[in-house]
């Protein structure tokens, strides 16, 4: 059973172990309960300041920076929250781990943090597998998309890894099943993009004023009405491909918010029963600098919907 407790204010220095990470992720490890759309809410509404001034959650934070963190009704979860079977799940899905950082292959279906209706989040469930270790993720995939995840297990590595997402130094691949047919070998797609509301959810848009976000689709293997294709992402925005893929006419198969109701019908009836999409391979260099490179394998039901449309 789950219960309620009210914190007071608090003033916090940021230590070298959190400098230049995010302020949401920062918030969600000194409130662990509250949901994200009320931790953002009090950013939003400039509760949460950053040495007396407003903030955004993206707002990157230094080492000795007064974080000020007003009342939050936090909900207080047991630890069997997160069951044995999810943490041995987890386990299994290692594909590579030292002191500085964590390579996962991520399953489908599962959410990186806690909220809209999830009660935990992958990093509570390496938190759990690791406890009293430092562990914050070092990028993000969306909850339908499988594949490589990065977490650092220290401040060092976390800013290090950060810094290499925001600058574009790290290299990221993904398999895609395109619904439609690619006519050339490759396309690049160079589209900025926007958040923007949408009823009660929010979506993401080509816009001009929007953020740069290029993506490039490699064909590599057509079939009748749709392509399985490689997408490289040179930039890191929320749904880029999906939203790059609908650009181009050729929405991703399964895509639940950015193609037509018609089209994701049909893809069930064809036994694919989430997003085709898969973070297949990410490179990036170290703070030694040294070179490194993970691959994901296609999980199985995707490689079915492959293997079916073959037939």
């Amino acid at each position: 059973m789950s219960r309620s407790n009210r914190t007071s204010v608090q003033l916090v220095k940021v230590s070298a172990d959190r400098d230049d990470q995010r302020l949401d992720n920062f918030l969600a490890a000194r409130l662990k309960g509250l949901p994200r759309s009320a931790l953002y809410r009090m950013i939003r509404t400039g509760q949460v300041r950053i040495n007396g001034g407003r903030c955004k959650p993206s707002t990157r934070l230094c080492e000795g920076d007064e974080v000020r963190i007003p009342p939050a009704r936090i909900r207080e979860q047991g630890k069997r929250v997160v069951s044995d079977q999810v943490c041995s799940q987890i386990r299994d899905v290692v594909l590579f781990k030292n002191n500085d950082f964590l390579v996962l292959n991520k399953p489908s279906g599962m959410a990186v943090h806690a909220g809209s209706g999830h009660p935990w989040g992958l990093i509570d469930v390496v938190r759990k597998l690791h406890p009293g270790e430092y562990c914050e993720l070092a990028h993000r995939l969306d909850r339908e998309t499988s594949g490589c995840l990065v977490l650092a297990r220290n401040g060092k590595t976390l800013k290090h890894l950060t810094g290499l997402f925001r600058a574009g130094r790290v290299q990221k691949f993904y398999l895609c099943l395109l619904d439609g047919d690619m006519k050339e070998p490759m396309v690049e797609v160079d589209a900025p993009l926007q958040k923007v509301q949408a009823g009660a959810e929010q979506k993401i848009e080509v816009n001009a004023e929007g953020k740069p976000a290029l993506t490039r689709f490699r064909r590599l293997q057509a079939y009748a009405g749709c392509t399985y294709a490689q997408a490289e992402l040179l930039t890191g925005r929320t749904h880029q491909i999906r939203v790059h893929a609908r650009h181009i006419g050729m929405p991703l198969a399964g895509e639940t918010r950015y193609s037509s109701k018609e089209s994701v019908q049909q893809w069930r009836k064809k036994g694919l029963q989430r997003v085709f999409l898969h973070a297949q391979r990410l490179s990036f260099q170290t703070s030694l600098g040294e070179e490194v490179e993970f691959n994901a394998p296609l999980p199985q039901n995707l490689k079915a919907v492959l293997d079916r449309l073959e037939d």
